[in-house]
Formats: structure tokens, sequence, C-alpha cells
């Protein structure tokens, strides 16, 4: 069985399999590996197990990243910027509709790859040739969602934080508008969007669908009895206990809690009905006219 490690390449993104090679590794090492994008570094999450043998095929550490390495990654920083704004200049210069997101190159400089998002497919076959003409390298374009260009920028939610995307969510999670319905918010697209234009990411935290509609769900505390047991009362409506429009409901066997601020009302005598009706006379109805 080989030992496998998981690696990551980006803070927030997908987490990729290679087999350890022989090589020790620990979990926040970086090291230098062969991607499906190519000669890559990326830094060990998931420590060292063993898997059983199947049939795909894992690709293999080359080594720990050294100092040399690290200063290539950083000098490929600047081979990035001069792509990205010559990308942006031969974009505006033929008229595409797409918007680039980054620009990324490879370890070795073999490769440069640009994501860009559009609302529909880019004939980019000319703007590949002069990207091409211009680094003398292979260039590569990747067309990525709102969401996915969202999480490379980043942006501050109506929250005030940090995007989730940006943050810690590795994936993304299917969000329609029946979980802001269920859950009572305005349905108001403007306040339920993110940065991205979809819906935020957000509303599926406090989703699920075995909650029926309307439901709020309210834990109170009840007295410890005897045996040193504590009675959990859950309420189950629409209508949160206390409030004044709704009745509280009662388990069995024990009694609902009063007050005791409040005073329990005293039945009115004769002098106070007639007090209350001479201030509330009742309305009398009007006789229809006869001619």
């Amino acid at each position: 069985m080989p030992d496998v490690v998981g690696v990551r390449f980006k803070p927030c993104g997908k987490i990729y399999d290679f087999e350890a090679n022989g090589i020790d590794v620990n979990k926040g090492d970086l090291v230098v590996v062969e991607s499906e994008l190519g000669l890559n570094i990326g830094s060990v999450v998931v420590g060292r197990r063993a898997v059983e043998d199947n049939d795909r095929r894992l690709k293999k550490i080359i080594r720990k990243a050294n100092e040399d390495d690290c200063l290539q990654k950083e000098a490929n920083k600047s081979l990035e910027k001069e792509a990205r704004d010559n990308c942006v200049e031969r974009i505006m210069a033929r008229g595409l509709p797409m918007k680039l997101i980054s620009t990324e190159a490879t370890l070795d400089k073999k490769r440069i790859i640009f994501y860009f998002t559009a609302e529909k497919r880019i004939d980019f076959r000319e703007l590949v040739k002069d990207l091409a003409s211009k680094f003398k390298t292979r260039i590569e374009m990747r067309q990525i969602g709102v969401r996915d260009g969202a999480r490379i920028i980043g942006n501050l939610g109506i929250c005030g934080l940090e995007v989730c995307c940006k943050k810690f969510l590795t994936s993304f999670e299917p969000i329609s508008i029946k979980m802001a319905k269920k859950q009572e918010l305005v349905l108001n697209t403007g306040k339920l969007s993110g940065s991205c234009g979809r819906l935020m990411c957000c509303l599926g935290y406090e989703y699920s669908d075995s909650i029926p509609e309307n439901t709020a769900f309210v834990e109170a505390e009840m007295p410890v009895s005897e045996e040193g047991e504590s009675v959990e009362l859950v309420v189950a409506s629409s209508d949160v206990p206390g409030d004044a429009t709704g009745v509280p409901q009662q388990s069995a066997g024990i009694e609902p809690s009063r007050d005791s601020s409040q005073p329990p009302r005293q039945p009115e005598n004769q002098e106070q009905k007639e007090k209350r009706r001479r201030w509330h006379p009742k309305k009398r109805r009007k006789k229809p006219f006869k001619q």
C-alpha cells in the first residue's frame, strides 16, 4: 500500500493526493510536485497515510521545496504581472467580451495559465497567438465561473468580514431562494446576493430540508428534577414563547411557569363592570328608515 499525502496549492483550494515516493514529508512542509498544470509548489495539509491500491494512478512528489524553488516562485510573480497587463491590453484591442481574473505561471515557466470570466463562449484563438508570440511559451486560457472569480479576487461581505469563499470554503454548494424563504428573510435579491452577483453561500449554513416552513425551534431550560436529570422543553411552532399573540405549549405533567412579578388577575366586581360599560357603551344598530 503506497503512502499518500494531501497537497494544496492555494489557501482555499482543493486538496489533491500525491504519492510520498519515499520522501519524508510532514504536515506543513512545502513540496515540488508535477500537477496537471505543470511543475508547481504546494503545501502538505494532510499527513502521511496508507491507502489501498486502486485503479487511479497518483502522481508522485518530486522533492521538498528548497530555497531556490521559493526564490523562483517569487521571481515568477513579475512574469505573471507582465503577462496579465499584456493580456488585458490585447483583450481591449480585439474587443473580446471577457474579464481577466488572474494569471499563473508554472515553476519552470513552461506554461502560463490565464483565468477569465465571460457570459458565453469566447473565440480566443487569435488572443492565444498574440500571447504565445510575446512570451515564447505555452499559453492556456481557462474560463471559470463568477463564484470562482470572487474567490480569487476576494472582497468584504455585507457582514463586514472577508467573503467565506476566500477565507475557508473549499467547494461551492448549490444555493436557492427557497433557503431564504424558509428562514423568513426578506426576499430581496440585492440584499441576498454576494459580491459575485449570486446568492450568498451563508444562506445554506442554517438551512435544513427536514425543517418545515414557518417553524422556529426554541429550547427552554426547566428546573432540575429530584433525580438530577434536567427536563428539556422543545417548542416547535411559528409563535415564540412569551409572545403576546401566541399561546405557549405545555408538556404533559409540567405546569406552566407563572411570572411572580405580575399579580394574578382578579375577577371584576359589579361596580367595575358598570364603569367599564359606561366608558365603552354598546353600539346600537340603526333601524332602517320606513317611508
